[in-house]
């Protein structure tokens, strides 16, 4: 049995809704996902080539705040309002919402390419631009998964999802290479790239999308609204704030204004549940947690997030800091070689993503992606062996496993999530889910940063020291670069720069030194081989904490129950038919007929037996009860 809404959803040509209409839905939606996924990266590789256009050294301990911004403010945005942005396209159209997003990010990508500030200004102007920007991705972010699956029937959701997930994969590692060619060119083009492609997903969605989704008429929750997104924000801020050394200790745990942050945010968004709870009409309905299927699904889907959000940092740091120039690179080519040399990720991805959905419209979601994280939890501990200067094939090997586990996990899970949810909360169920998703990606970065500082800060001054000292460095300014957090030498690393030459600089050390030790103390493999093994030490560390969580996203996973999909009170379809008859007879518009009684029909799962797969491949038998089996 369908949802009342499905039941209206069904292609209609009346309606402006075609047999092809569900392709021309995927597409679209594909296009902007990829197109925010791009950008979300973009900057990994371009950040160098960004602050020497804007005349700004992001190294400089009061620039640092610039530097976290310009590259953590847009997830952070697109955290903070998917779910309040899909519960809105919920009450106003989806796509009406989606089309928005399209012209918003398209608007903010315009004024980002026409930067002409310099200096502190200049990155201000970039920051709130990209907020701007993030802001039209979360309108994307939170309507496309609703607009698919209100698009496509139940047996093809996977596949619609898969496809779309791969754009969302893809776009993180396009970005990288995006960034990587075009930066060096001329670094306004990392922002200009978008503007032709959002130009036309803006006309295209405005003329070829239809909403075709359950709408009820309802308030907008400003107070739960209000407390989610203070909440979130402050939470988040607190975590990016975490990655500064303070008061001496090489992290910002211990700043009272990190933990007041993260507390604060905790307690926020603990009172944005009990107010949700009170209010007639909420921005998100909690009791859709009583779903197993969708409890378990967004488990995973976080768990799974805070083990893999971390992961694709630390690689870039590592081939950047280490690998590369070890091989041959120089500091400044790193940016776009680590891109390159990342790119079995998105093969892996690329292949299973779409087999994956397929496979899980026909069997299920609970196998596949408990499979898939199994095989990414795996894939951690074996990273675990790999060296430190490792065989590239291996290397590759890996991370492309590594993509193979994800892909298995993504489209399913998604799927499983999205079909337990009743038609009129798709848009905010699927803001919850890119919700925690996102959010644990900003939490992994700041536990895999610390993890890996605490293992620099432990090793790396003495090695440095002794490093410095017996290259010929005087021991006041060697003991003056072993002092400084090592932070430093990771955002070096990470930015392009040469860690040596930006910590020995201002010391002036260098200038005392013949010509040829200078050029041995700033070679290509002097740092590499002098940070390798305190390096190590926090990286193993960090993938055994990876593989831990993962693990419990896979216990999660297996637990979510047997395949199921949201079905309505009987009662409820009955009446939404009847009213999309009578509409018809009485030359009504039948979207309106339906959204009118949404308040009125009863929602939320009930027993409905337990049904034989429809497609008869012998897959999952489908549980339509309210715990999911």
């Amino acid at each position: 049995m369908r949802a009342a809404g499905q039941e209206r959803a069904a292609p209609s040509a009346k309606g402006g809704v075609g047999v092809h209409y569900k392709w021309i839905a995927l597409s679209n939606t594909t296009l902007g996902i990829l197109m925010v996924t791009i950008n979300q990266s973009i900057l990994l590789i371009s950040l160098p080539a960004l602050f020497r256009g804007i005349q700004l050294n992001p190294l400089v301990p009061s620039n640092t705040s610039y530097f976290l911004w310009v590259f953590l403010g847009f997830m952070l945005v697109t955290s903070v309002l998917v779910v309040s942005l899909g519960r809105v396209g919920d009450i106003y159209g989806r796509v009406r919402m989606y089309n928005l997003g399209f012209a918003v990010f398209t608007f903010f990508a315009i004024l980002l390419s026409v930067t002409w500030l310099t200096g502190p200004a200049g990155a201000l102007w970039i920051i709130i631009m990209r907020i701007g920007q993030g802001v039209g991705g979360a309108f994307l972010f939170a309507n496309s998964t609703a607009i698919l699956t209100d698009a496509f029937p139940e047996d093809e959701r996977g596949k619609a999802l898969g496809i779309n997930g791969i754009a969302a994969v893809s776009g993180s590692f396009l970005g990288l290479i995006l960034g990587g060619v075009l930066a060096p060119i001329e670094w306004r083009l990392v922002f200009l790239v978008s503007v032709p492609f959002g130009l036309f997903g803006t006309i295209w969605a405005y003329l070829m999308l239809k909403d075709n989704g359950v709408r009820v008429p309802a308030k907008i929750d400003w107070f739960g609204n209000t407390l989610f997104a203070l909440g979130l924000v402050s939470l988040l801020t607190g975590i990016v704030y975490s990655l500064l050394p303070y008061g001496g200790h090489p992290t910002g745990w211990t700043n009272p204004r990190v933990q007041a942050a993260i507390i604060g945010g905790i307690v926020l968004l603990v009172l944005f549940g009990w107010v949700e709870t009170k209010v007639a009409q909420p921005m998100f309905r909690l009791g859709l947690f009583k779903v197993r299927a969708f409890t378990c699904g967004n488990i995973a889907g976080m768990l799974g997030a805070m083990g893999r959000g971390g992961l694709q940092l630390m690689l870039i740091i590592w081939l950047q800091g280490i690998w590369l120039p070890l091989h041959g690179k120089s500091f400044a080519e790193t940016p776009l070689w680590a891109g390159i040399a990342m790119i079995p990720l998105t093969i892996g991805f690329l292949l299973v993503g779409p087999l994956a959905g397929w496979l899980s419209d026909r069997w299920g979601a609970r196998v596949l992606a408990t499979l898939g994280l199994v095989v990414s939890m795996i894939t951690f501990l074996l990273f675990d062996l790999l060296p430190i200067n490792f065989n590239y094939v291996e290397f590759a090997a890996l991370i492309f496993l590594f993509a193979v586990g994800m892909g298995l996990f993504f489209a399913p899970n998604q799927a499983a999530v999205m079909n337990s949810l009743p038609p009129d909360q798709r848009g905010a169920g699927a803001g919850m889910l890119n919700t925690f998703q996102n959010s644990a990606t900003v939490l992994s970065m700041g536990l895999f940063f610390t993890i890996v500082t605490l293992g620099l800060a432990a090793r790396l001054p003495s090695h440095l020291f002794r490093g410095l000292v017996a290259a010929g460095v005087n021991p006041t300014a060697s003991h003056l670069v072993a002092s400084e957090p090592p932070i430093g030498s990771l955002f070096s690393a990470f930015l392009g720069y040469n860690p040596i030459r930006e910590l020995l600089g201002p010391t002036g050390a260098l200038q005392q030194l013949p010509a040829h030790q200078v050029a041995y103390i700033t070679s290509r493999s002097f740092f590499p081989n002098l940070i390798s093994e305190p390096f190590a030490g926090g990286l193993h560390l960090a993938f055994t904490f990876a593989a831990f969580v993962t693990l419990i996203a896979a216990v999660a996973s297996a637990l979510r129950g047997k395949r199921y999909f949201y079905t309505p009170e009987p009662a409820a379809a009955e009446l939404a038919k009847g009213a999309a008859e009578s509409a018809e007879l009485v030359g009504l518009d039948e979207s309106a007929a339906v959204a009118d009684l949404g308040a009125a029909a009863p929602a939320g799962p009930r027993p409905a037996g337990r049904l034989a797969a429809s497609n008869g491949s012998g897959g999952e038998e489908l549980d339509a009860s309210r715990g999911g089996g």
